[in-house]
């Protein structure tokens, strides 16, 4: 090759604007989730956990065939082999020494590995009972605890095993916690807590912090928008156990993906508190189901609440101590939000339609008739915009894969961008990715400013050609949106655990962002609503204080709701 081929091609990589060394996410995060074994064909991984061992993260999920590991949250690697029950739900970790204990849903049996990089694994001990959910918790006197439960009818239960033999029992399980749904509208089952069924309490979680044991546990259920976390508090692991008043604590109903529950929280390398949700889509089954990484942190007082405003935006990895974790909300906002959609064929007029790439919704999708090379998606942004940041959510339509197999490629295509829909430019290439991510989120190393963006298909591995969100974050050149200046807040007539919120629209805001929580100062929960200017939140506590505020954006930024209400 001589000198002017090098040079063309050293100028061909320049045009094309390469992904920076990614300082921020956009959930849910872009993993390998494994395709289920059975029928249809679906992709899974749910009832997280994240923990840190000889400096790094590793990161366990139900149903996926292995597990991962990463120096920095930011690139996961997998590992897999023959002898965890990779088919067992919930699994749970806990280091004690210099050495990772692995334990699964619905199994007895209890691993070691002194090495998790190289994926040994030996079994070392044994459960009195089978049990689902399971928690394993190492306290600081070097005691170990089993917290486990997942039913619509029985508690929460914690016994302590003994580490001296082999992870017997050392007393009788002891109940902690039920479903109390007549004072917890969280509890509620349905995407909006409209439900009369009794809920799944599961997914339990200890977390230690000053001195308080942290009891966390999932409600209604793993399908619905609504699946959040909420926790008691206890002076002692085994209780007993009294509920927080600000819950629940983890809580993200709306948005293009919904739910935070059946989570791991943990400590990052700088202290940080961050918390590994389950994120439903429940479309081809109700356990097709997402991971999401939330920012969380306690209070003065000890109040555990985890910051989801805005929770598929871009965020910012950590790199530092934060404290309020507000700020790892990176700030580029959404512009792709109903804008016009020009395909190169749709696969069902009334099911696939275009628009539904763009409306938020990861339920819906947009699917041309093939996975052919040259099927395309382009988003007319309207106006030149700043693009900072773009993300495919790939939606898997008529998929054959059951089971993924090792040969599984990634897909394959370019992202472009034009400010005349003709002259195009390519600033993603992934003509020749043999990833299998179905999330791909690409942070530009530099902006840049463009009207149109297209997704052009090379090959899809599977399946046709199918997006349920392409997502385009950066700034335009509009200005924000004016100050909410009053709203309306009305407790439900028949129900003191609903609360119905209207207002008048405001001219340029995209939508609303409702922020409310038990003080004026401590505004933990956020509800976000697109294009209406009507809500009603069926989670509240009964017989708790409320106060909320009205937050309006657009693609500009955010305009901070200043007046604050009280609801009792």
């Amino acid at each position: 090759m001589n000198k002017y081929c090098l040079a063309y091609l050293l100028l061909l990589l320049l045009a094309c604007n390469t992904v920076s060394s990614q300082n921020t996410f956009c959930n849910p995060i872009n993993i390998s989730y494994r395709f289920r074994p059975d029928t249809p064909s679906r992709r899974e991984a749910a009832d997280p956990m994240i923990v840190l061992f000889q400096n790094k993260y590793f990161l366990f999920a139900s149903k996926s065939g292995g597990y991962w590991h990463s120096d920095d949250l930011k690139v996961w690697k997998f590992i897999t082999n023959s002898t965890l029950p990779w088919e067992d739900y919930a699994p749970t970790v806990v280091a004690i020494d210099d050495a990772l204990y692995f334990l699964a849903s619905g199994g007895k049996k209890i691993y070691k590995t002194v090495d998790p990089i190289k994926g040994n694994w030996e079994h070392c001990g044994e459960i009195d009972s089978s049990v689902i959910d399971p928690c394993l918790f190492l306290d600081d006197y070097k005691k170990l605890y089993l917290y486990y439960g997942c039913s619509n009818k029985n508690p929460t239960k914690v016994v302590e095993l003994d580490m001296s033999n082999r992870f017997h029992y050392k007393n009788i399980p002891k109940s902690l916690i039920y479903p109390d749904k007549e004072n917890h509208g969280f509890e509620n089952n349905g995407d909006d807590n409209t439900g009369k069924a009794n809920p799944w309490i599961e997914g339990s979680w200890m977390t230690k912090h000053q001195g308080k044991y942290y009891l966390q546990y999932a409600a209604p259920g793993t399908q619905f928008k609504s699946y959040c976390d909420g926790v008691y508090i206890a002076d002692s692991p085994l209780g007993p156990f009294k509920f927080q008043l600000f819950n629940p604590f983890s809580y993200k109903p709306q948005g293009f993906i919904a739910g935070a529950g059946h989570s791991g929280t943990f400590q990052d390398k700088f202290g940080n508190y961050w918390h590994i949700a389950t994120m439903t889509i429940s479309k081809k089954h109700i356990f097709e189901r997402r991971l999401g990484l939330f920012p969380t942190s306690f209070d003065a007082v000890g109040t555990i609440h985890t910051y989801t405003g805005f929770g598929d935006y871009p965020y910012c990895y950590p790199t530092k101590r934060i404290f309020n974790p507000e700020k790892y909300f990176k700030g580029w906002m959404l512009l792709s939000y109903k804008k016009p959609v020009i395909v190169s064929s749709i696969l069902d007029e009334e099911k696939t339609k275009p628009e539904y790439a763009v409306n938020e919704e990861i339920r819906d999708w947009w699917s041309a008739k093939t996975g052919n090379r040259g099927e395309f998606i382009t988003i007319d942004l309207k106006n030149k915009s700043i693009i900072n940041a773009l993300q495919i959510n790939f939606a898997d339509v008529d998929t054959k894969t059951v089971g993924r197999p090792a040969e599984q490629k990634g897909y394959q295509y370019l992202i472009e961008s034009s400010d005349d829909n003709m002259n195009w430019k390519t600033i993603i290439d992934q003509s020749t990715s043999n990833e299998d991510l179905p999330h791909p989120y690409f942070e530009l190393s530099k902006p840049i400013k463009a009207r149109f963006v297209r997704v052009m298909n090379i090959n899809t591995p599977d399946g046709k050609f199918a997006i349920s969100g392409l997502r385009v974050f950066g700034k335009c050149a509009a200005a924000l949106p004016t100050l909410l200046s009053d709203f309306e807040l009305k407790k439900d007539e028949n129900e003191a655990r609903v609360v119905h919120l209207s207002w008048n629209k405001i001219d340029g805001a995209v939508g609303y962002n409702i922020r409310y929580g038990n003080e004026k100062d401590k505004l933990y929960q956020n509800y976000m609503v697109y294009g209406n200017n009507l809500a009603t939140i069926r989670s509240l506590v009964k017989g708790t204080k409320y106060y909320f505020t009205i937050d309006s954006f657009n693609e500009r930024g955010i305009t901070k709701g200043k007046l604050i209400k009280e609801l009792n």
